[in-house]
């Protein structure tokens, strides 16, 4: 495992919640994959990465972490998933593969695509067999969160 394409997205985490949401969240030990329960509604907010390296980054939130955090990042109370919460989820996962682009040094730019945002309780996001996942669970004032960084070189 390269912690050196790791870091960015972990560093775009801190970066990202702290200015636009006004937060820091708490990193805790990393897994290899299953930090927030299965049985907990939830939304993944996912996009890919494609170039030298391909793969994907996911930010995963139960609903009232995201509900949180969207209205956090709106400017208002939300108390319930709509398009607006799905909408900022996925502008935090743009922001957070944005910033980690940034830090590398590829050439060609690594690409990134558009977010996809997954709802619904039970549900695992697979990536391909060969591909390395790392999960990141966090601790923050809006809840719970992970965020799941997965790559293959190209």
């Amino acid at each position: 495992m390269n912690v050196q394409f790791i870091n960015p997205f972990v560093e775009g985490v801190d970066n990202v919640f702290e200015t636009m949401l006004g937060m820091k969240p708490k990193r805790h030990q990393l897994k290899v994959s299953g930090s927030l329960p299965d049985d907990v509604q939830c939304l993944t907010s996912m996009i890919g990465i494609s170039g030298e390296v391909s793969g994907m980054v996911a930010l995963r939130f139960p609903e009232a972490t995201a509900l949180a955090l969207a209205g956090r990042f709106l400017g208002n109370e939300l108390s319930e998933i709509d398009d607006s919460v799905v909408d900022a989820i996925s502008e935090l996962v743009n922001m957070v593969g944005g910033s980690a682009k940034a830090k590398f040094d590829h050439d060609p730019p690594l690409q990134l695509g558009l977010p996809t945002v997954v709802a619904g309780a039970k549900y695992r996001v697979k990536y391909p067999s060969k591909s390395i996942l790392l999960e990141v669970p966090y601790s923050s004032d809006a809840g719970d969160f992970a965020m799941e960084v997965t790559y293959s070189p190209n």
